[in-house]
C-alpha cells in the first residue's frame, strides 16, 4: 500500500528551499535584463536590439534528431567571418553562455582550491555589463572591482596591483553601457601584464559597428586572449541566442569539456549559418544604417535643454546624462517608449541609454521627448 503524501504549505516549501539553497544564492540579486526590468510599451529601445527582423527560413523536419555538439557548417562559417581557424571557435547559447562556461572552466571554488581554501577571482571594470558579476556569483567566484577611469578607460595601476590575484579579467569593448571602446594599447598592456596568470576576456558583442577596433588580430600573439562575440546585435538575431567564443584551441578544448552536450539546436545552427554567409551583405547594410542613425540621434540629444552629457558611442545605443533623468524616463514610459535607466551603475548617476532602433521607433522616441519638453515649458 502506498503511503499517502501530505501537501506542503507555502511556508513549509519556503523553509525547505531556504534550508537547501546555497546561502550566497539565497541573497543574490538576479541580473535585471531589459525584458525582466520593464514590460509593456510599444516602442522597445531599452535592450540594444536591431529595429527590424530578418527574413530567414529553416527546415524543421529534423527536430526528432539531436544536433551536433558543434555544428561544423556553423563553426566554419563563423571562423571564415572572423578570420580565425575552426579550432579557435566555440559556439554558445549567446555570449552569456561563453561568460558562464569560462568561469566554470577556469575558476576554482573554495572547496577545490589549493590557494588557502579561497575561491578564485575575476576582475570587472564598471560601469560595465552586469553578467560578468552575476556569473561569478553563481559559481561562488570572488569579484575584484576596478572601476574605469574618469575618461572611461582601464585603470592600469589597479590592474598592475592585482596581476597575481585573478584568473579572468573581463573587458567590454565597445563598453556596455557607455558605448566607447577601450584603447588597444591598454588591452595589449593588460594582456602582457596577465600573460602568465590570467585570461583576458574582451567582450566584442558590438564590434560590428566599429570593426576596426577588434582585438581578433591579437589572438595568435596572446594565448591568454579570449574574445566573446554574438549574433544578437548587428545580425539582428537576439531571439536566436547564438554567440561565439574565440580563443586558442587549448582554451576551446577545455571549455568544450564543461559546456552542455547540445548547446546549439538545429534551427539555430541553420539560421545562424545563413546569416553568416548569404546574408552578410544585409548585416553590413544594417550596420551602415545604424551608424548613420546614431549620428542623427546624437545631434538630437545635443540640442536638448536638459542634457548634461552625451557619451561618445561606437555602437547601436547612446548613453546620455540629464539633470531630470527620472522625469524623462517616466514621461517616455507613459508614451509607450522604453529606454534603459542606467542611474544605478557606478558613476552613471542620472544616465539613460537609448537603443538605435528603426527609423519609426526613433521618431516615436523623438516625439515623446519633444512632448516632454513642451509639457515642461507649459508647466503641465
Amino acid at each position: 500500500m502506498v503511503a499517502s503524501s501530505k501537501t506542503l504549505t507555502n511556508n513549509e516549501t519556503d523553509d525547505l528551499v531556504n534550508a537547501l539553497v546555497r546561502k550566497d544564492v539565497l541573497n543574490m540579486v538576479p541580473y535585471q535584463s531589459a525584458r525582466r526590468e520593464q514590460s509593456g510599451g510599444s516602442c522597445w529601445l531599452n535592450a540594444n536590439e536591431a529595429g527590424n527582423s530578418n527574413d530567414l527560413s529553416v527546415n524543421l523536419q529534423n527536430l526528432n534528431r539531436y544536433p551536433d555538439f558543434q555544428p561544423q557548417q556553423l563553426i566554419s562559417a563563423y571562423a571564415d567571418y572572423a578570420g580565425v581557424d575552426n579550432n579557435q571557435v566555440l559556439a554558445t547559447r549567446g555570449a552569456d553562455e561563453g561568460i558562464e562556461v569560462l568561469i566554470r572552466t577556469f575558476c576554482e571554488t573554495a572547496s577545490n582550491n589549493k590557494n588557502a581554501g579561497n575561491s578564485d577571482s575575476i576582475i570587472i571594470c564598471p560601469p560595465t555589463y552586469g553578467m560578468y558579476a552575476i556569473s561569478a556569483k553563481g559559481h561562488a567566484a570572488n569579484i575584484i572591482t576596478l572601476p574605469l577611469t574618469n575618461d572611461l578607460q582601464l585603470d592600469l595601476d589597479g590592474l598592475t596591483a592585482n596581476k597575481d590575484n585573478a584568473k579572468i579579467v573581463f573587458i567590454c569593448s565597445p563598453n556596455n553601457p557607455t558605448g566607447d571602446v577601450i584603447k588597444r594599447d591598454d588591452i595589449i598592456s593588460t594582456l602582457e601584464l596577465f600573460k602568465n596568470s590570467a585570461l583576458v576576456v574582451v567582450d566584442e558583442a558590438y564590434i560590428e559597428f566599429c570593426p576596426e577596433f577588434s582585438t581578433v588580430t591579437l589572438l595568435n600573439d596572446y594565448p591568454n586572449l579570449v574574445i566573446l562575440r554574438t549574433l544578437s546585435k548587428a545580425f539582428a538575431l537576439a531571439g536566436l541566442r547564438c554567440g561565439f567564443t574565440l580563443a586558442s584551441h587549448n582554451i576551446i578544448e577545455m571549455m568544450a569539456k564543461i559546456i552542455a552536450p547540445y548547446p546549439i539546436s538545429n534551427p539555430v545552427s541553420a539560421i545562424a549559418s545563413q546569416a553568416l554567409t548569404a546574408d552578410l551583405a544585409l548585416m553590413q547594410q544594417r550596420v551602415d544604417s545604424t551608424n548613420q542613425l546614431n549620428q542623427h540621434i546624437a545631434s538630437f540629444l545635443d540640442a536638448q535643454p536638459w542634457l548634461v552629457k552625451r557619451f561618445s558611442s561606437k555602437t547601436n545605443y547612446i548613453l546620455f546624462q540629464a539633470d531630470n533623468a527620472q522625469q524623462i524616463f517616466a514621461a517616455l514610459v507613459e508614451h509607450g517608449v522604453l529606454i534603459r535607466n542606467q542611474s544605478s551603475q557606478l558613476g552613471l548617476n542620472n544616465c539613460l541609454r537609448v537603443s538605435i532602433g528603426s527609423i519609426e521607433e526613433l521618431e516615436l522616441f523623438k516625439n515623446a521627448v519633444n512632448n516632454f519638453n513642451s509639457n515642461q515649458q507649459s508647466g503641465s
